[in-house]
């Protein structure tokens, strides 16, 4: 199964990749397969690449449901 992740650009630089942070911790990944993400706006992260540009909306609801799974019963007995 593949995960992808909601994650915040932080800074963007010239070479088509951007530091991003996530649960506080920053990575640099690829900007190459979207076009128009600034500063500040969310993305989601699958294997070093940033694959489709989100909402703050769209981003907090995945990661609220990330939660509510990593909270779960079912998840911590697995």
């Amino acid at each position: 199964m593949c995960l992808a992740i909601p994650a915040e650009v932080v800074e963007i630089f010239e070479d088509e990749t951007a530091l991003i942070e996530f649960g506080g911790a920053k990575r640099k990944v690829s900007l190459a397969l979207v076009d128009g993400v600034g500063t500040g706006d969310f993305v989601l992260v699958h294997a070093g690449f940033a694959i489709e540009k989100l909402s703050e909306e769209e981003a907090e609801q995945t990661l609220a449901l990330f939660q509510e799974i990593a909270d779960s019963d079912e998840f911590r007995n697995s």
